[in-house]
């Protein structure tokens, strides 16, 4: 009998540290996503804004000034040599 409680024992800590193992896969994979979720929001709000921006702006190509722009660099200059 004792061998027998022995090899169930042995069968149910090996089951449990599976689950351990499982777990911190999942918790893992959770926070991968949640990242990721919290990167395409960001993307949203900034399309958001974007369009926003796009629909403020008159039909005749002039813009309506946006102080939160002033501070952007929209120049590319590429060098080659």
């Amino acid at each position: 009998m004792p061998e027998q409680l022995q090899t169930r024992l042995d069968k149910l800590k090996k089951e449990y540290q599976s689950g351990q193992e499982e777990l911190e896969k999942v918790v893992q994979r959770e926070t991968y996503l949640r990242e990721i979720m919290l990167r395409i929001s960001g993307a949203i709000q900034i399309l958001e804004e974007l369009i926003a921006e796009d629909q403020r702006t008159p039909r005749n190509g002039s813009r309506i000034a946006d102080p939160r722009l002033d501070s952007v660099d929209t120049t590319t200059e590429h060098h080659n040599e």
